[in-house]
């Protein structure tokens, strides 16, 4: 073996890109008429919407699937989706769609708050969350189960004591639950700064969803993209590119 040979054998991997996967984020599946924070999806526009990601070319996973199909270069055709807050509406009208479509989600959840509700919206409506067996039925039906934090708080707003629960006890709580610890973190509200980042970092899980990072973004400062109701199909289009686009301004490579 020549020189020059073993020179490019032993060559390090190519810089890992930049660009972060498109990952949408949905929240309640339910009747939209009553919806003054714009997280309601009605099933059938779910439905309409997970077959328009088909006619595209696209299946939608769980964060975790992606982020392990795009680290083997299988990415492609792949969409990241994500449920925040993990309303009982999850298995009654998303689960069900989800398996007609051959999908797969990230559910976050809030184990603080098992079969509460979303008492943090002041606008309302009361939406009830999921209970343990709740959770557990997701999770038996093949979705990713990931925490949310404890009680849907600001991160940026806890005290150091605070900041271990809502990311190491929600951790632990979440694997009492489902007997796996959750890999995912979904940061409340989408609001991140670089301690909140390092807490999630530091209580093991393997990538952090956020909305818009800017420079903190990261595996685990992850972007998302809101999905409401009114999206069809060509505003999913335009939202997939301008996605595309932000990624390019953001740089192609570390």
């Amino acid at each position: 073996m020549s020189a020059d040979t073993a020179s490019r054998d032993a060559a390090p991997p190519a810089p890992r890109s930049r660009i972060q996967p498109w990952i949408l984020m949905y929240h309640s599946v339910a009747d939209p008429a009553d919806d003054p924070y714009g997280i309601t999806v009605s099933p059938e526009r779910l439905d309409r919407q997970l077959r328009s990601l088909e006619r595209r070319g696209l299946t939608g996973v769980g964060v975790g699937t992606l982020l392990r199909a795009r680290a083997g270069g299988l990415g492609r055709g792949l969409v990241g989706l994500t449920f925040d807050d993990g309303y009982r509406d999850f298995t009654e009208h998303a689960l069900p769609l989800l398996k007609r479509h051959g999908c797969t989600a990230t559910l976050f959840v809030l184990p603080g708050r098992l079969g509460g509700d979303n008492d943090w919206d002041p606008l309302g409506p009361r939406k009830p969350l999921l209970t343990e067996d709740g959770i557990r039925a997701a999770a038996d039906a093949g979705m990713e189960i990931g925490s949310h934090g404890l009680y849907h708080q600001d991160l940026t707003e806890t005290a150091d004591g605070e900041l271990r629960e809502e990311t190491r006890g929600s951790r632990e709580l979440l694997r009492r639950i489902t007997g796996v610890e959750p890999d995912g973190f979904c940061y409340p509200y989408g609001t991140i700064d670089r301690r909140a980042v390092d807490a999630v970092r530091d209580a093991g899980y393997g990538y952090g969803c956020a909305i818009a990072p800017g420079p903190l973004a990261g595996d685990h400062a992850l972007a998302r993209t809101h999905i409401s109701h009114a999206d069809r199909g060509l505003r999913l289009s335009t939202k997939r590119a301008l996605h595309g686009i932000r990624q390019l301004r953001a740089g192609g490579s570390r």
